[in-house]
């Protein structure tokens, strides 16, 4: 049975990247605004336990015991987390499992902030090349919007959160409003000079565009530069880098306008045949399991893109008995991820009398150059990738203590070894309409709610790019001199990216899509989906900027909509 019911004139779902600025927009246009989080409470400052602890201030030396990697087993998939110092910012898979007709990687964070706390900050703008690929293919559906329509909403939100980056003038890669980029290192320009120079394609390699603030004169909501700790992962206690605990949700609070409720799992949201409109949610506490229901004018799904199409599943009604807006089997279908987890390392010679300063948290990248137009060289795939690294000088690790003693071991400790290089490629992955997500038809979890259950997989398309990204970087480390050069694929499949997509695409039909061009569902227009649910494709860039940049957007067009009274 329910408990009393609240109203608010909107709800957000979700505490994350994209909830935190839904809550920011809609509390700044003055609508009373509750977030619902499934997860607890994290406090900026407070709730970061081991921001300024090392390796050696940890059990294990920052080694997971046996019985953690249990709890852990499916987010250790990833291979860099969960770690003890970062492990509560990430989901006990024991705790909340999930089924997989076919191996999905699905890595969570349940907490104010979301994945806010542990995203990579890599922030990079789409383009045309991106919003008009479906059309061109003939595969999924047509984003029903380009970049012009989002390029103002860019704009905003990188003044906003803050991006450090270099102008480079790619129209496929849209420069944006930076601060200043940070440095790269010797072995990384002697690359840039390479590609420069050896290559005709257009290939270039620059500093990634990273959401650090670097301009102290640019700060806002107490944040403060980088500090090139790059303990990012573990909380940022200076706001160095974009949260929303940091940023979107403090700003939201400052307007009086918020309520944030964590502990909620929103499973329901309730469809009012009456007026054809979203009346509401229905929520269960994580922590008592009692039942709660909220009513709202306006409602935002930014739970993450998987726990946003679960919760659409699981709103039935006469209207909808397939889930809210499901009325053409759309919802759930083309589900995309980055395909990665590939590239190569090397070593490079010289430079030995060079070092660096600091752990910058940020690495090189170098865009895509592939299948831009008509002119480049004929690919046996379609869509392409680009690549993210890192050089790097080797350190302690490398000694053998059996090589040493006394104080010429410690010397030799002391001293910096060779330069090393790596580079990982990220492709992209096609919409493909049978790569889905629905309903576990015979598993709950602890609240009794149905799974999740994956049937996703990678194609011909991926792995046909995936021995060209291979090829390229080694043709690249090569005409840069390095040598020993080592390729690597490790084990892969949808989810490892971290990037997942799709499920409630974007388009113009209702019946080949799920949100319109302003991200409302198409038969219930006052619940809009602003992760990465809604997207229709995935180009190859990290997705985050492009997720914050069309929340901002729906988010002012929902308050705009209230205010018009279009959606008593």
């Amino acid at each position: 049975m329910d408990t009393p019911t609240d109203t608010y004139d909107a709800i957000v779902v979700g505490s994350g990247i994209s909830g935190g600025w839904a809550a920011k927009e809609l509390c700044e246009a003055g609508l009373k605004t509750l977030v619902l989080e499934r997860g607890r409470m994290v406090k900026h400052l407070e709730d970061y336990p081991t921001a300024n602890l090392d390796d050696w201030d940890l059990p294990n030396r920052n080694r997971m015991s046996r019985e953690q990697q249990e709890q852990y087993h499916k987010q250790l998939r990833v291979g860099w987390a969960p770690r003890p110092d970062v492990a509560h910012f990430f989901v006990n898979d024991l705790e909340h499992p999930y089924q997989e007709t076919k191996r999905f990687d699905w890595i969570r964070g349940y907490q104010v902030g979301g994945r806010s706390l542990t995203w990579g900050r890599q922030s990079y703008r789409w383009s045309d090349l991106d919003f008009e690929a479906n059309l061109k293919d003939g595969i999924g559906v047509d984003w029903p919007v380009r970049y012009a329509d989002i390029a103002p909403w860019y704009d905003k939100v990188e003044t906003y959160i803050g991006v450090s980056g270099e102008a480079i003038g790619l129209p496929h890669l849209p420069d944006g409003k930076f601060q200043p980029p940070m440095g790269l290192n010797c072995p990384e320009k002697d690359l840039q000079q390479a590609l420069s120079e050896k290559f005709e394609d257009g290939r270039l390699l620059t500093i990634g565009r990273a959401a650090h603030i670097t301009d102290h004169s640019a700060t806002h909501e107490g944040r403060s530069p980088c500090q090139f700790r790059n303990r990012c992962w573990r909380g940022c206690p200076f706001g160095g880098y974009f949260s929303s605990n940091s940023a979107t949700l403090p700003a939201a609070e400052r307007t009086g306008n918020l309520t944030l409720r964590p502990d909620s799992i929103v499973h329901e949201i309730i469809y009012d045949p009456a007026s054809g409109l979203a009346s509401g949610v229905r929520v269960i506490d994580r922590v008592t399991h009692e039942k709660h229901t909220f009513h709202a004018r306006v409602i935002f799904l930014c739970a993450s893109a998987m726990a946003s199409v679960g919760i659409l599943l699981q709103s039935k009604s006469d209207r909808f008995p397939n889930g809210i807006g499901n009325n053409h089997d759309r919802l759930g279908r083309h589900i995309m991820d980055h395909h990665y987890q590939l590239g190569a390392t090397a070593r490079v010679e010289g430079h030995l009398d060079k070092y660096y300063k600091g752990r910058r948290p940020n690495g090189f990248y170098i865009p895509r150059f592939v299948n831009l137009d008509a002119s480049g060289e004929k690919k046996d795939y379609i869509r392409g990738f680009g690549y993210q690294g890192s050089a790097s000088r080797e350190d302690w690790t490398a000694a053998i203590a059996e090589m040493g003693y006394g104080a010429d071991l410690k010397e030799a400790l002391l001293r910096p070894g060779g330069w090393t290089i790596g580079a990982t490629g990220f492709g992209e992955m096609l919409p493909y309409y049978d790569n889905q997500v629905r309903l576990s038809t015979t598993e709950v979890d602890q609240w009794g709610l149905p799974q999740l259950d994956f049937d996703v997989e990678f194609k011909e398309n991926e792995y046909r790019m995936r021995e060209d990204i291979l090829r390229q970087i080694v043709r690249m480390f090569e005409a840069a001199g390095f040598k020993d050069i080592q390729t690597y694929e490790r084990e892969t499949g949808p989810g490892l990216g971290i990037h997942e997509m799709g499920g409630a695409c974007m388009g113009r039909d209702p019946k080949t899509s799920v949100v319109n061009a302003n991200n409302q569902v198409h038969d219930a227009p006052n619940v809009y989906v602003t992760d990465g649910a809604f997207m229709t494709s995935a180009s190859c860039v990290n997705p985050s900027l492009t997720y914050m940049a069309f929340t901002a957007r729906a988010a002012n067009h929902a308050a705009a909509q209230f205010k018009a009274g279009a959606f008593r």
